[in-house]
């Protein structure tokens, strides 16, 4: 079961992926077409996110249909063929399981909704009175139906209502769900919210004031959370697939419940901690990133699960903005991107790369917010950011919006930057003219080949894979530097997150010490005998200690 230890991921958003049948959408006829390129860069696998049928109210996270694909995308045979060939290729295939809600377009609800005495009335969380608990996308968590009479529970949006995680038929849907893709092949699920999906009995008001917040201590890492999760894991178990959970304000000791011991129902957890180095709660409450936050939640996550479980490492996904824009330095793009790459690439781990991220895709500016898609930006807009004047609000979804990591792949400096012969569903960023593919497949010291060679790196590696961990100078403001550990041999990671020169000094075990010099991102370091760093430069150092 522990087969995803040596591997790494990349995640296809297929909407902006690559269009092969020429509509505008990206598609499954484009991943099929691309699956060598993905192999090229060095993964053993990919997470597609949700690609069933849905409205698009939260694009894909509102399913309709579990069991099919989306028609934009293709059909059940094009998915097998991607699921076939990328298993001919070496590469695992692991789907988005989203079940804390479906679409209000589901079947279930709308059968739910006519009223108590059909078959599906108890899917869904219905009250006559409803409590004080925010949505975490739109106004309040409830919202009347005419037709059934009552209020319907949603925590995200109003068209994503709650599935009543409680009922027993409800749950074998669920375990039904994952054994029709785990029976056509497919190997393993990253779970949306897994954490929210069980709900406190009476469903009691939040904190007052601050229901938003307050109301989730009512739904997060509820009252049965470990028993439903342990139905899921008997299933996942006979197919030795993996489960990897996605667990929104998930601290690590209520992690370690979902990762170790008798309670253990995943392999990972995706954590947040790391990825609110430069925000406080959310990217839509941005501050200066703080390098020693960063590597304080990393220290913490990776000291302890060393030996007892095993982490998720990733810096971009569908639901953030472009990492260059937040924690490197757009002046210094490929320093800094290259850079970041050796940063978290060979911390202990599963590597979880997102499309656009190994060439160094960054942030859109749209001018207005209608320009922009992404319900949560536009409801963070409206409602979060409202006592703020126009333009500063902009700003924030500038630099926070989840649509930046949703403009179309970059492939070439074509028209659409080669994502479609047609005009795309979503708007290309203006600079697909230099930040292609194309434009950095043969260049040793691009973003694109930095990635693969650091992936190539820590697959011939034990050290690497399975080494210990240990920080040096954590309360320094611009240098991370830690240390790999694997009985003799050692490597020492240093990046630099200055966009000055500055001189680094090595630990004293390392001082006098024969280092070889592995990895780098500067043309002409080679030797790596230099002190000084310049600007997000990164060196790792292979050591053997006898």
């Amino acid at each position: 079961m522990d087969w995803f230890k040596e591997m790494s991921f990349y995640q296809i958003w297929t909407r902006s992926f690559s269009d092969g049948n020429g509509d505008g959408i990206g598609d499954l006829y484009g991943v099929y077409d691309k699956l060598e390129y993905v192999k090229s860069i060095g993964v053993d696998g990919i997470w597609f996110s949700p690609i069933y049928p849905s409205p698009n109210a939260d694009y894909g996270y509102d399913i309709s249909d579990y069991r099919n694909i989306h028609p934009d995308f293709g059909t059940l045979e094009q998915f097998q063929k991607v699921l076939n060939k990328a298993h001919r290729l070496g590469l695992k295939i692991i789907m988005d399981l989203v079940v804390n809600h479906t679409s209000d377009e589901h079947f279930w609800f709308q059968e739910s909704r006519k009223g108590k005495d059909n078959p599906y009335s108890d899917y869904y969380i219905w009250r006559d009175e409803p409590n004080n608990w925010d949505s975490l996308f739109e106004g309040k968590a409830w919202e009347y139906d005419e037709m059934r009479g009552q209020y319907y529970l949603h925590l995200f949006s109003k068209k994503q209502p709650d599935l009543n995680m409680d009922n027993p038929k409800v749950r074998q849907e669920v375990k039904d769900i994952m054994k029709f893709w785990l029976d056509m092949g497919v190997d393993g699920f990253r779970e949306d919210v897994i954490n929210f999906i069980s709900k406190r009995e009476g469903l009691p008001d939040g904190i007052p004031f601050v229901p938003a917040i307050g109301g989730m201590m009512h739904y997060k890492d509820g009252p049965h959370i470990h028993e439903y999760m342990a139905e899921f894991r008997k299933v996942a178990e006979r197919y030795h697939a993996v489960q990897i959970g996605e667990g929104p304000m998930t601290n690590l000791n209520s992690a370690m419940r979902y990762l170790t011991g008798d309670s253990k129902s995943l392999d990972m957890m995706i954590s947040f901690d790391h990825m609110m180095a430069d925000c406080l709660f959310t990217e839509y409450v941005n501050l200066p990133f703080s390098l020693v936050r960063f590597k304080h939640a990393v220290s913490r996550w990776q000291t302890a699960l060393n030996g007892k479980s095993w982490n998720v490492l990733y810096l971009e996904n569908h639901d953030h903005p472009r990492i260059i824009s937040r924690y490197g330095n757009e002046d210094f793009w490929r320093e800094s991107g290259t850079m970041l790459a050796i940063c978290y690439l060979f911390l202990q781990g599963t590597p979880f790369i997102y499309q656009g991220q190994e060439i160094g895709m960054t942030n859109i500016k749209l001018p207005t917010i209608d320009h922009y898609k992404d319900i949560a930006s536009r409801k963070n807009y409206e409602r979060f950011l409202s006592f703020e004047p126009p333009e500063k609000r902009l700003h924030r979804v500038h630099v926070s919006s989840r649509d930046s990591a949703r403009t179309p792949m970059q492939w070439d400096n074509s028209k659409n930057a080669g994502f479609s012969p047609v005009e795309p569903w979503f708007y290309v960023n203006p600079n697909y003219k230099e930040i292609n593919v194309k434009s950095q497949q043969d260049n040793y010291f691009s973003i694109l080949n930095i990635y693969r060679r650091c992936l190539a790196l820590r697959k011939k590696s034990k050290t690497l894979l399975h080494g210990s961990y240990r920080e040096f100078y954590p309360m320094h403001p611009t240098l991370y530097m830690y240390e790999r550990v694997y009985e003799k041999i050692h490597y020492l990671v240093i990046c630099s997150f200055s966009e000055k020169k500055q001189t680094v000094t090595l630990p004293k075990e390392y001082q006098g010490k024969k280092l070889q010099l592995v990895m780098y991102n500067i043309a002409g370091h080679e030797d790596g005998s230099d002190p000084v760093f310049t600007p997000y430069e990164a060196r790792v150092y292979r050591c053997r200690f006898d």
